[in-house]
């Protein structure tokens, strides 16, 4: 039988190659079983990712990349793409679809939030840039911060304890979700590893890792 998946090592990342020619539901399922058989051998790390082999949509990338996470304790950091002209697309269809959400529903902030600086939003908030020790975040509705959370940040600031804060990286003084909060010391505590959930459940801020369906519960309104 052939070898669907094949996993190899890089100094890039873990390089995984694809069979082309079965289907894509074969191959998700090959992929699931390949890491769940594997999985003491990796152990819990933190990778890069390479795919090969195949041409995938984006939806097929991320099915593939959920197939490892919940699998194995394989930790996919991000995905590296080897084709310059197909990463230049890629980042044109992200920042028009920033665009087109930022117009339709939420506010989007390019930078970094730096000591003593603050920033409100009526509705939600992408923030595309870090939120340093010392900086202030508060939204009516979700906080999103893609990189690193180090300050405080207030969701639901109208008191929506269904408002969510997801961060990139999350280590920060203080969460805080309609009237419940959350504080980390004076120096911040690290939160688990990787892009992280903070939400309200049974009057206390409670924190994930995202996988398969965090970011889809948001809704950036």
């Amino acid at each position: 039988m052939k070898n669907r998946v094949v996993i190899k090592s890089s100094k890039a990342g873990m390089v995984v190659n694809l069979d082309p020619d079965c289907s894509f539901s074969e191959l998700e399922r090959a992929v699931a079983e390949k890491f769940e058989k594997s999985a003491r051998f990796w152990g819990n790390i933190q990778i890069a990712l390479i795919l090969q082999g195949r041409t995938l949509s984006a939806s097929e990338e991320l099915r593939i990349v959920n197939a490892i996470t919940e699998h194995s304790g394989v930790e996919v950091l991000c995905l590296l793409d080897q084709d310059a002209e197909r990463m230049a697309r890629c980042e044109k269809a992200l920042n028009e679809k920033l665009m087109e959400l930022s117009s339709q529903t939420g506010q989007f902030y390019r930078g970094d939030l730096n000591r003593g600086e603050s920033l409100e939003s009526e509705a939600s908030i992408v923030i595309i840039g870090d939120v340093r020790h010392g900086a202030r975040v508060s939204a009516k509705g979700n906080v999103v911060v893609l990189g690193q959370l180090r300050g405080s940040v207030c969701a639901g600031v109208s008191g929506n304890e269904n408002a969510m804060i997801v961060a990139m990286e999350m280590a920060p003084l203080q969460l805080k979700i309609g009237e419940v909060s959350c504080h980390y010391g004076d120096r911040g505590r690290k939160i688990g590893r990787g892009p992280m959930l903070a939400f309200v459940e049974n009057c206390s801020i409670c924190t994930k890792p995202i996988k398969k369906s965090g970011l889809s519960l948001l809704n950036l309104k």
